[in-house]
């Protein structure tokens, strides 16, 4: 199918009179994204009722313009950095991301490992700022990229306050393994509630194999968690006598940026 331009009159609730075709498919997709966080081809030309060869050539384009990634693995596409970013500067996490970035960077510098800063969406966290160490082995910053909450240590400190029912709710089908250390849904449970009595959580190679992170809550003026402040490193360099090392420098980064954000209220 090749890009038309529709010069007949839509019907009530259709949208415009005048249609790009193409254009108009390619949003569609994009919506699709809410109900789908893994689209495949073939999905995306069955509801659009298009042809798969359209549906590819629509998803090609939208990666190259970063609207979308595709897994290397899977081949499935997902909501791309250029889409994220752009919803994170329509909603109050630009504000945050702002708030946090100088405190951020600074701690960066002192650990000398990245860091990131995470939301919750939905089941997934969103990474909305972060800082890459200036070490030759180092993790990546992984800004504007989602990824299943129950696998990353900020995402298990944002779970941690959510009842069991609601986290079934969330993960009906249980939780897919992205390495062998990847958690059941009965041991993250019981992690959780370790995460909630102690304040911080930790991602042994569960979200990748030779990664170590750790995080803490971020909380806003009023004590509730809005984001988790995270660090990650080589799992070789961040042995067990470094994670309350790196607990408190992540606490101090938490209350920096909770400061900036109260001050910003006044």
């Amino acid at each position: 199918m090749t890009e038309s331009y529709d010069a007949g009159v839509a019907e009530a609730g259709d949208g415009p009179r005048y249609r790009i075709g193409s254009v108009d498919h390619a949003l569609q997709i994009l919506l699709l994204l809410h109900r789908h966080r893994d689209l495949r081809v073939t999905t995306a030309a069955s509801e659009l009722g298009i042809a798969p060869s359209t549906a590819h050539r629509l998803l090609t384009t939208l990666a190259a313009r970063r609207f979308v990634s595709q897994d290397r693995v899977t081949k499935a596409y997902r909501a791309g950095p250029a889409l994220i970013e752009l919803g994170v500067r329509s909603t109050g996490s630009f504000d945050l991301r702002e708030a946090a970035e100088p405190h951020l960077k600074a701690l960066a510098g002192r650990i000398g490992e990245t860091v990131n800063l995470l939301v919750l969406q939905g089941p997934n966290v969103q990474f909305v700022a972060g800082f890459e160490s200036d070490q030759r082995v180092r993790t990546r910053v992984l800004t504007g990229t989602l990824l299943p909450a129950y696998a990353v240590s900020g995402g298990k400190v944002l779970l941690a306050e959510l009842s069991r029912d609601t986290l079934r709710e969330m993960y009906p089908r249980g939780l897919r393994k992205l390495t062998p250390r990847t958690k059941t849904f009965t041991q993250l449970v019981d992690e959780l509630a370790l995460v909630m009595m102690r304040g911080y959580a930790v991602n042994e190679g569960e979200s990748e194999a030779g990664l170590t992170a750790v995080a803490v809550p971020l909380k806003d003026p009023v004590g509730r968690t809005i984001a988790a402040v995270a660090m990650s490193g080589p799992s070789a360099r961040l042995r067990n006598r470094r994670i309350r090392e790196l607990v408190i420098e992540l606490r101090e980064c938490a209350a920096q940026i909770r400061a900036t954000l109260a001050h910003a209220d006044l």
